[in-house]
């Protein structure tokens, strides 16, 4: 017999003790209600740390976005208030420093990504438990085990959603799965029981939204900015007492995996759970380029480290991507840096002419350089090859004397086969923080994140994040 909790209205409802038997939603908040630190196995925390200070690096980095200023202005203007730490920057409301870093962390689009589910985590889980844990007062270990429940929780409802369908309907999945993965961090910080976070995802169901509409425009990054402020707002109205449908994946009625994708596939939200970390297949990004480009820029490097041709001397470079990539990215023009970044043709460019692909080659001087643009023009061709798919990427270089030099890469620098190391992550932040955060700040930063299951105050790091 199901047993009703009284007080919450005449839907059947479960002891904690049988959530898990009733639906996904429930099993993943079981699981991270009872995540104990002695049940985060070594490499899982190790990697939990680097996606962070990855994080972090990458909102540093953000800043070089140029609407991110007034965009964290309205937010501090629609919700003021000094609780919450911007991560380079001041101090603001827990839901403006939500938004704020939500946008810095992908504003420069050289976040995570989850390959499987294309899916960003981060901005979407790390804002909400940053917010809550500064709110809060938590441990360093509080936190570990908040992002990594988020990012396991985000991760999971992504797959359960089958991408192949859910993407044929222009979902964007950070805007949709990412409000899950904060809300299950910011239950974790706040103690909820089961029954209690399983209120907070249905919360975070929701709210989850966003559309592939958004692609080639800033609005698109908005999308994991709102999934932050919704994955804060789920967590702690779960915790103020606001109760929700307990099986929001699979509702008859409106649940998410039938309303998004035909009922998707729940059972890969469960398979294997708190033994196979889902989270270790992120991706971290070195280049700030979209996803699908990332291969690309992999190729063209290691090209322009190895071979001593100049550009003069390229008579063509061909670069062939899957019909998903190239619809995304073939023929997007370069005409401000945010589009400059999701063009094909202009990062087979810059890469080759610079022999670099970092924040500058992306500058306004750098996309109007004439000789630049005839070389894109004249010499670059992006076409599809059916026989890619996802972010494979075929490229052959010939030059005027007869030689030619192709590759083919269905991996990056960055993804699992091959991924950053901790230094790497290190280095991406310290570069970050210059002239943003102090020397000592910087430091200390990157020694706290290091430790951080041994920090007894989250708040140390948070001082070190602000703006020297």
């Amino acid at each position: 017999m199901v047993a009703r909790s009284p007080g919450r209205g005449d839907d059947p409802k479960v002891e904690p003790n049988s959530v898990v038997a009733l639906n996904p939603t429930g099993a993943l908040a079981e699981f991270v209600a009872t995540l104990g630190w002695d049940q985060l196995p070594g490499r899982v925390a190790e990697r939990v740390k680097e996606l962070i200070l990855d994080a972090l690096a990458s909102a540093l980095l953000g800043y070089d976005a140029q609407e991110v200023r007034p965009l964290a202005a309205v937010a501090d203007s629609l919700a003021p208030g000094r609780g919450a730490t911007v991560i380079g920057g001041g101090r603001a409301s827990p839901a403006a420093a939500a938004l704020a870093n939500g946008y810095l962390i992908t504003a420069v689009t050289i976040c995570d990504i989850h390959r499987p589910t294309s899916c960003h985590v981060m901005p979407e889980v790390l804002p909400a438990a940053l917010a809550s844990a500064e709110m809060a007062g938590s441990s360093g270990r509080d936190l570990l085990l908040a992002v990594a429940a988020g990012a396991e929780v985000t991760t999971r409802i992504g797959l359960a959603f089958g991408n192949d369908e859910f993407r044929k309907r222009g979902w964007h999945m950070p805007g949709i799965a990412g409000p899950f993965g904060g809300a299950a961090a910011v239950g974790r910080l706040l103690g909820l029981d089961a029954p209690r976070i399983s209120d907070a995802l249905g919360i975070a169901g929701s709210q989850a939204t966003g559309s592939y509409a958004q692609l080639r425009t800033p609005a698109i990054k908005f999308q994991q900015a709102r999934g932050a402020l919704a994955g804060l707002l789920a967590g702690q109205f779960a915790s103020a007492g606001l109760h929700s449908a307990q099986d929001v994946l699979l509702h008859p009625d409106g649940g998410v995996l039938r309303t998004h994708s035909e009922g998707g596939l729940p059972e890969l939200a469960m398979d294997g759970l708190g033994e196979r970390w889902e989270l270790e297949q992120i991706s971290l990004r070195p280049w700030p380029v979209a996803v699908h480009l990332q291969p690309l820029v992999t190729s063209l490097l290691e090209y322009s480290s190895t071979t001593a041709v100049p550009l003069r001397d390229i008579a063509e470079v061909r670069v062939e991507l899957s019909e998903a990539a190239y619809g995304m990215h073939g023929r997007t023009g370069y005409g401000d840096r945010f589009r400059a970044r999701l063009s094909a043709p202009y990062v087979t460019g810059v890469v080759l002419q610079d022999g670099e692909c970092g924040l500058p080659q992306f500058h306004p001087e750098r996309l109007h350089d004439p000789a630049l643009v005839t070389f894109v023009e004249d010499r670059v061709k992006i076409v599809v090859n059916p026989d890619l798919l996802g972010s494979s990427v075929g490229v052959r270089i010939t030059n005027f004397a007869g030689g030619a030099r192709s590759d083919r890469r269905d991996t990056a620098k960055g993804d699992p086969e091959t991924p950053l190391s901790r230094a790497d992550v290190e280095g991406k932040f310290r570069r970050a923080a210059i002239g943003r955060l102090g020397g000592d700040a910087t430091e200390r930063a990157v020694d706290l994140v290091a430790h951080l299951e041994d920090v007894g105050n989250a708040g140390d790091l948070f001082q070190c994040l602000r703006a020297g």
